[in-house]
């Protein structure tokens, strides 16, 4: 009997070091994979349909919402985001674990219909390197960052309830961190018992 896949749901503000991380972590481990969210945002520079996320129209993305085909969505500085029910179920159901790297609207709801889900927060040393990556990006325009900055505030806040929080001040550390809590996640002994029951009779 195979365990269902593990859902890592992690979520930071905006600057965090979050996706850099995320893809990190995915390319170190086998059978772990990036869930690819929809969006009504624009594609920043090397941002790829399909492979960062589905990039649609606001009309696209509510005829989703409508047809009742997202496991989560928000809206999140004035863009719309939301994680489609079927990639969670393909996922889960083949065994494989998967990254979500959602805000923490979405995060809420997912631990409200998905029991198992590890949640990670990842947070910033300090609010003035927050403001000096966002700066770095060159992504954003002033109006943005500074919405962001609000924002941050509040999102930090809700890290209270999530199961581990990972501060990323030195991105080495902040990895090493996030590697030990896939891997003892994986070693839980509920999940390892769905796997090996039926070859040791437990």
């Amino acid at each position: 009997m195979k365990r269902e896949g593990i859902l890592f749901i992690i979520s930071a503000p905006s600057g965090a070091g979050k996706t850099s991380l995320c893809k990190e972590v995915i390319d170190i481990f086998p059978g772990l994979r990036h869930s690819v969210s929809y969006t009504t945002r624009q594609a920043r520079p090397g941002e790829v349909h399909g492979r960062d996320y589905f990039f649609v129209s606001s009309e696209e993305f509510r005829r989703m919402v409508d047809s009742g085909e997202f496991a989560e969505w928000a809206e999140v500085h004035g863009n719309l985001y939301g994680t489609a029910i079927s990639t969670l179920d393909e996922y889960r159901k083949s065994n494989i674990d998967v990254i979500l790297d959602i805000d923490c609207q979405g995060a809420h709801l997912l631990k409200q219909k998905y029991s198992g889900g590890v949640f990670i927060f990842i947070l910033p040393p300090s609010f003035h390197e927050l403001r000096r990556r966002l700066d770095r990006r060159n992504s954003d325009s002033e109006a943005v960052i500074e919405r962001r900055i609000l924002n941050a505030a509040a999102e930090i806040k809700e890290s209270r309830w999530y199961d581990y929080i990972i501060v990323n001040d030195d991105f080495s550390q902040a990895l090493t961190e996030l590697k030990s809590v896939i891997l003892a996640e994986r070693s839980r002994t509920l999940r390892v018992l769905e796997s090996i029951s039926e070859k040791f009779d437990i």
